[in-house]
């Protein structure tokens, strides 16, 4: 059973979620603040953390970097504050999404799934399914419908595969350009734009509207299986 680490500092919102959770068969376990988040993390070793950032005691984004300083254990923050700043420095943290209250109980459940499907970070993943692409990581080649190989350049390579290696992760825009580029391109936004752009153009069936490569306004890129 899955278990996730709710915190909080909302009865109503634990008593929502503790609810919607456990009736979808979670194990759920609950913290009021900062401090009770990361003893708990620590006693109860959960698959999920939904974490606010708006807390009594401690900043939301410096449990993450607590949290962040022995486990990987995947971080969706679930806060009211809306600002891109805010949202930045939790990705850069090391949350993995952002979902910004008030919200939808079946968004913030898709994107659970989402998280808690993804193949854990170090797998040796080689082939992953874009619709109706076959990507082999491995071997650097995309084959479409009819086997018809599609060509992507080196840097589509390089920013396709952070995102096909995290599924369901929310990848923010510093790490995109810093990984892909350098620490040096953190600000040139608009590199993300066009290669995307050209990456659905080449996988998506419809670019316009994408099913898979995601845009996340003001916080980054997702891949959604």
């Amino acid at each position: 059973m899955t278990c996730v680490l709710v915190v909080d500092d909302s009865p109503q919102i634990l008593a929502t979620l503790r609810l919607n959770l456990r009736a979808r068969d979670y194990e759920v376990r609950v913290a009021a603040n900062g401090m009770q988040a990361l003893i708990g993390a620590a006693e109860w070793h959960p698959d999920l953390v939904i974490l606010d950032l708006g807390l009594p005691d401690l900043d939301g984004v410096d449990v993450i970097r607590g949290l962040r300083g022995w486990s990987q254990v995947p971080i969706i923050v679930l806060s009211g504050r809306t600002g891109s700043g805010d949202k930045v420095d939790a990705l850069d943290a090391g949350a993995d999404d952002y979902v910004t209250k008030p919200f939808g109980i079946e968004e913030l459940l898709a994107r659970i799934r989402a998280i808690t499907r993804r193949v854990p970070a170090g797998d040796a993943v080689s082939v992953v399914n874009v619709g109706r692409y076959s990507v082999d990581l491995t071997g650097k080649i995309v084959h479409g419908p009819d086997e018809v190989r599609v060509h992507l350049t080196p840097t589509e390579w390089r920013l396709l595969e952070i995102l096909l290696r995290n599924p369901g992760k929310l990848i923010a825009q510093r790490r995109l350009l810093t990984e892909v580029w350098s620490p040096n391109h953190v600000g040139e936004t608009n590199y993300l734009r066009v290669y995307l752009s050209s990456l659905r153009r080449k996988l998506e069936d419809d670019p316009a509207r994408p099913r898979h490569l995601l845009t996340e306004p003001g916080m980054g890129y997702r891949f959604e299986p």
